[in-house]
């Protein structure tokens, strides 16, 4: 099963509890340019989702960031979640490789 997913990337100094005041929640992508992370935010109600289709190191996530022209495979390695109210703070994104036909 594959998810597609369209994120922004993060504004320069913003905070992440501001950003979750206005319905986003911050995220990182690793592994889509060698070595370096990208930080980036997704919609709430996107991100909810998102993990009720997807399960944690299982589920491919097609991610499309129009920002930085990039589009790929991805897969959910972390999210974070606040321990009571359950709501979602953080996710963290690992580029996969394409399986070769």
């Amino acid at each position: 099963m594959s998810v597609t997913l369209e994120c922004q990337k993060r504004p320069e100094n913003s905070k992440s509890r501001a950003l979750r005041r206005e319905g986003l929640i911050p995220a990182n992508l690793y592994g889509h340019d060698g070595a370096n992370s990208v930080h980036l935010v997704v919609k709430q109600k996107e991100a909810e989702m998102l993990l009720r289709k997807a399960a944690v190191n299982k589920t491919v996530v097609d991610v499309n960031i129009p920002d930085l022209s990039w589009q790929g495979m991805t897969v959910i390695r972390e999210v974070q979640v606040h321990p009571w109210k359950g709501t979602i703070y953080h996710l963290s994104f690992f580029v996969v490789d394409k399986p070769e036909s």
